[in-house]
């Protein structure tokens, strides 16, 4: 049903070229929810229903973000985002020398299906969608989840969510690897495999653009590499023996959106483009849900400022506006203040009103894709989109997206656009708010969220309660049927898929850090190569 403007003015669903000027006169843009997706992927979009409202949150104890998502929850979340600390990104535990002085501080501790127990009590599984940021141990993280739903009586046929498990990203823009590329790829096709058998609704992976961008990466520069990945991937899991439309649909995305709301716009749908035409003509995809590029946006929290730090509740408002018009199926805004702490609870409140105003009190959801005919917008689509397949030949002429990181070539552009950025804003042609322009002599005091120091004696505790009574035979028994199953010598490829014997494992209480130092046996750590 057509809504009415405040003048009451019928607002049409969808608004086609002869709208007005008659811009697309060869339907080249086609229809929203049909190939090649430019206006969306959904024929009726937020007119039937708003994006899903996801808020990233995690810190401290299990139990602590547990009570922060249940009252995320109760303010009207729709979907959890966990933040995991360094430590449960790297694969170890919070006992592990490595770990000292980083457990519980940029995300959640997880040592073991205890601590995973207590992050999801009293969360409606079977309800909830779950976003799981994690990348190199993602499968591990997958199936404590599993267990900890099996345990409340929810099948994984039932379970819906997405774990990043986005490795590649790691070698080119973060750095939270653990093992060399190709048993990275191994582990993402095994769980491609597990997942469509065992839960057939969870997003595999999550192809992440948004960490290129944080490091400096260009919107073209974004997708560009981001799809590159996302073609490598698509090639491992055929490699592997898999049908494209057994696991295409379940591929999913991840973009940052910035405050250049005109360029972001265009970024999605020249995205949007690109990979429909990539999985149809290049890989023979005919399910339409395998040429469909689906994706989480998060505002760039690489634009949020120390300085004047109430001045970023703009800046994420344009952002989230930004990632609305562009057509994304979730999101997460930032709190204001996480350019300087862990986001209160006030402030990660305030960042989930941002996205309800957008939803319930502006008119973008009104109709499908708003900026459709827009010659400012299309432009930039076609811009964004040269530029982005010119990048993609790039990739493609060094072998891929593998052969291209082993040659440092994304890592390179990418810091060079990042320099371009740096220069400006020192020079002052770049303009932020507060920072280079328009400062305050004396800023206000600010008091953030800090992390109790304690957690890490605490997390030391359970895991030696956890070591003392477990059987200790049933957990060493999982753990060598897990590196047989990954290789029976250090640096071969076994055949089995290593996330059924990896689930007993974890299910007998053996640790996040024995598992992955159970494959790091088997498969070794990934040592860069810098090339300066």
């Amino acid at each position: 049903m057509a809504r009415e403007s405040e003048s009451g003015f019928p607002i049409d669903p969808v608004y086609g070229p002869g709208a007005l000027s008659g811009w697309d006169p060869a339907g080249r843009l086609g229809e929203p929810g049909e190939y090649p997706f430019t206006r969306g992927v959904y024929p009726t979009m937020y007119t039937g229903r708003p994006w899903t409202m996801r808020q990233y949150a995690g810190f401290g104890t299990a139990a602590e973000s547990n009570a922060r998502y249940r009252q995320l929850i109760e303010h009207g979340t729709t979907g959890l985002s966990v933040a995991f600390d360094l430590p449960t990104q790297m694969g170890y535990d919070s006992d592990a020398p490595l770990a000292h002085g980083e457990v519980g501080r940029v995300g959640v501790a997880i040592d073991s299906i205890e601590d995973m127990r207590v992050l999801l009590a009293g969360i409606p599984l079977d309800r909830v969608s779950t976003s799981m940021t994690i990348n190199a141990p993602a499968a591990l993280l997958l199936l404590l989840h599993q267990l900890v739903a099996e345990e409340q009586g929810v099948a994984g046929s039932r379970l819906t969510g997405t774990i990043q498990n986005d490795i590649l990203k790691e070698y080119i823009a973060r750095g939270t690897y653990i093992f060399p590329p190709g048993p990275s790829l191994r582990l993402v096709a095994d769980t491609f495999q597990y997942c469509r058998a065992e839960l057939p609704k969870w997003n595999t992976v999550s192809i992440s653009g948004y960490h290129m961008a944080e490091a400096g990466a260009s919107p073209a520069q974004e997708i560009a590499f981001t799809l590159a990945d996302g073609i490598e991937y698509v090639r491992t899991a055929i490699a592997a023996g898999m049908d494209i439309d057994d696991f295409a649909p379940r591929l999913s995305f991840f973009f940052v959106s910035r405050t250049t709301l005109l360029e972001e716009v265009a970024k999605f749908r020249a995205a949007r483009r690109i990979w429909a035409r990539v999985m149809r003509e290049e890989f023979g995809a005919r399910d339409p849900r395998s040429q469909m590029l689906r994706f989480h946006t998060q505002t760039a929290g690489v634009q949020l400022t120390a300085q004047q730090p109430e001045v970023n509740l703009v800046r994420v408002a344009v952002q989230g506006l930004a990632a609305v018009l562009g057509g994304t199926q979730s999101l997460h805004t930032n709190a204001f203040d996480e350019a300087i702490a862990l986001p209160t609870e006030t402030s990660a409140r305030l960042a989930l009103r941002t996205q309800q105003v957008l939803a319930h009190e502006t008119d973008v959801t009104a109709t499908v894709d708003p900026f459709a005919g827009s010659y400012a917008v299309e432009s930039l689509t076609d811009a964004v989109e040269e530029a982005a397949v010119g990048l993609l030949r790039r990739v493609e002429d060094l072998g891929g997206a593998v052969a291209a990181i082993e040659r440092n070539f994304q890592k390179e552009e990418i810091e060079r656009n990042a320099y371009r950025i740096a220069h400006e804003t020192d020079a002052g042609t770049r303009v932020v708010v507060g920072v280079n322009r328009f400062q305050l002599e004396e800023e206000a005091p600010y008091e953030p969220l800090r992390v109790d120091p304690e957690i890490e004696a605490r997390q030391r505790d359970r895991l030696a309660r956890l070591r003392a009574g477990r059987d200790r035979s049933a957990v060493s028994a999982a753990l060598s049927a897990l590196r047989k199953a990954a290789g029976s010598e250090p640096g071969t490829a076994g055949t089995a898929n290593v996330l059924y014997p990896m689930k007993d494992a974890l299910a007998a209480r053996a640790t996040l850090g024995e598992v992955c130092d159970a494959l790091r046996e088997v498969w070794g750590t990934y040592q860069p190569v810098d090339a300066f």
